[in-house]
């Protein structure tokens, strides 16, 4: 042990010598560590995938392990078939933990050469007829280096090795947070992680199971059930299903083009603009970028012709509102409260602040550092974000469209198609990401939202009728939110933040 100690000090010592601070979990970086990572665990380690392995182990690769000593890339490999997938019958699982995961560039006069990446994982056993249950948790350093254009980790270091206390607990047992097993744990969560609060919409079998609340709104003010956040981009689920509910009547449709009813200025000589339709637009597949804020001249244009390819778009959504509202002559506020909201009573839910709003109930956005963010409070609808609304809200929205929506049968089935193919795993129906041939033969519709202080998601699936509703306070929401859903569904959860991550 003193031998492993030693050689962990020099490694530590060489490999931060040259690093930098951590880069962030959205940046390039960290992604692409996060595929290679995934090679190496999900599909070697779990799935015994050898190609995957010899991708992304380095030649002269050096693997610690503080209770089964050093091994070389081919004593690796050896240990690796005997005792990792030597036996069907009893077969180690590993899951990352991925609030852990760290990444610190390496650099040699400014050039990247190699970066760390450290975290810290649990591991189960998976036998035949039964549920998969947790058995240990480690920590590691992962040492990888970018030779022409490849990253190959080098240097492994696991360690820290723990058995855990309650051996063989279920996975994924009866809906009681698997590592969530009591508010104090998931307290130490927040201020682990400078989140403030996290509200949470359980769904069980098309219903409401329970709510369940965390931290403070803002300094000194517990969150409750009926605290309101801004949900950001989950503000387009509710838009396009109140959509679906106007094609539902026969005063919209789907598939005719929008400009017989708008044409915004600044694509009024455009080619494709007779080609728009609301099918286009709910599947984001309009040509549009996501704002006209983001060109040079602040104009909207069509990038490609509509219905040809996926691209995300905000403005897609505030085109087919502004042409709604022009036909039916209503505010889209308006219509939204008729279809949707009072129907389900949605008593806390609108598209911009009015004077319905207790203000008192608001959960502020707070930063990286969990401090307040000034708030803007947005007067006008945008159906592509800043809708308000509590966890109980949209939980009930949720189990609406589970449950059919109140639309025809040929009109809900739109919805459940899929619409567009944004990437590998991950396709679009009318207007939510849609998840195919995830295991147990699920299906997910899934939405998130993230604005700077604000971090949300809503997840639903076809067949179990289950669903989650995540709604955090804070710019580190998304952490939060990836460790709930992939332990609370379990190879299903790991499946879609894995497919969402790549």
């Amino acid at each position: 042990m003193k031998f492993y100690k030693l050689i962990l000090a020099i490694v530590l010592i060489l490999t931060f010598k040259n690093s930098i601070a951590q880069v962030e979990k959205k940046s390039e970086l960290f992604i692409k560590l996060k595929k290679a990572d995934s090679l190496t665990f999900h599909e070697g380690f779990n799935k015994c995938n050898y190609s995957a392995l010899k991708k992304v182990l380095h030649k002269d690769l050096e693997f610690f392990h503080d209770l089964g000593g050093t091994q070389n890339l081919d004593q690796f490999f050896e240990a690796f078939s005997k005792n990792i997938c030597g036996d069907s019958n009893y077969k180690p699982i590993r899951k990352l933990l991925l609030e852990t995961l760290e990444v610190y560039p390496l650099k040699n006069n400014g050039e990247l050469y190699g970066a760390i990446q450290k975290g810290e994982h649990n591991f189960y056993i998976k036998e035949p007829n039964k549920e998969i249950y947790i058995t240990g948790y480690a920590k590691f350093i992962t040492t990888w280096v970018l030779e022409n254009g490849d990253w190959r980790a080098k240097r492994i270091l696991s360690y820290d090795h723990k058995p855990i206390k309650d051996y063989g607990k279920k996975f994924n047992a009866n809906y009681a947070f698997p590592l969530f097993d009591n508010d104090k744990k998931i307290e130490e969560l927040l201020i682990k992680h400078k989140i403030p609060s996290v509200s949470l919409g359980v769904i069980k079998n098309g219903s409401l199971q329970q709510i369940r609340t965390f931290g403070k709104k803002k300094t000194g003010q517990p969150i409750s059930n009926n605290s309101i956040y801004k949900v950001a981009s989950l503000t387009k689920p509710i838009t396009a299903f109140v959509v679906l509910k106007l094609i539902d009547e026969g005063v919209w449709s789907l598939d005719e083009p929008v400009s017989k009813y708008f044409i915004d200025e600044d694509i009024i000589d455009s080619r494709y603009v007779n080609k728009l339709t609301t099918r286009h637009i709910l599947s984001h597949q309009s040509g549009f970028l996501n704002w006209r804020y983001l060109t040079d001249d602040n104009k909207l244009f069509f990038q490609f012709e509509p219905g040809t390819k996926w691209q995300y778009s905000g403005e897609g959504f505030e085109y087919l509102r502004k042409a709604i509202e022009k036909k039916l002559n209503r505010p889209f506020e308006e219509i939204a409260q008729e279809k949707l909201f009072n129907p389900l009573g949605m008593n806390n839910t609108y598209y911009y602040w009015t004077d319905k709003i207790d203000e008192k109930l608001y959960a502020i956005e707070h930063d990286e550092n969990g401090k307040q963010i000034n708030y803007e409070k947005y007067t006008v609808a945008n159906a592509s974000a800043n809708l308000l609304t509590t966890i109980e809200d949209y939980s009930k929205f949720l189990v609406y469209i589970l449950n059919g929506a109140g639309l025809s049968e040929e009109n809900y089935n739109e919805f459940l198609k899929v619409q567009a193919h944004e990437k590998k795993g991950i396709d679009w129906s009318l207007g939510m990401q849609m998840l195919t041939n995830l295991p147990n033969n699920e299906t997910a519709f899934m939405h998130t939202g993230g604005d700077y202080g604000t971090k949300t998601i809503a997840i639903i699936f076809k067949n179990s009728k289950d669903g989650l509703v995540l709604f955090a306070n804070s710019e580190n929401g998304m952490v939060l939110w990836q460790k709930i859903i992939s332990e609370y569904f379990g190879v299903v959860g790991e499946e879609i933040v894995r497919r969402n991550l790549e």
